[in-house]
């Protein structure tokens, strides 16, 4: 008679424990939220907004308009076959 009660139990279990844990999970969120109250809403910036302030506060006060020319920037421009076309910094 066991066996057969043990069957049924674990074959209906999922049907089962599904609900009951849903409701705890509900209850407790529910009393979770009671205790501590509502939280004030905080906006919190993404990482893109966060890094754009950054840069914007990084060249305030910064002429802008001058920049180094690219025939300066040597280290950046590709290497020719040979160097043959890149001239030698001085």
């Amino acid at each position: 008679m066991w066996s057969v009660l043990w069957a049924a139990v674990r074959s209906k279990a999922p049907y089962v424990t599904f609900p009951v844990a849903f409701v705890v999970g509900l209850v407790g969120s529910q009393l979770e939220w009671f205790l501590r109250g509502d939280p004030p809403p905080t906006e919190e910036k993404s990482i893109s907004e966060q890094r754009e302030d950054r840069k914007l506060q990084e060249i305030v006060g910064e002429d802008v308009t001058k920049v180094v020319s690219l025939k300066d920037k040597l280290e950046f421009a590709p290497r020719a076959v040979l160097n043959r076309n890149r001239p030698e910094k001085s």
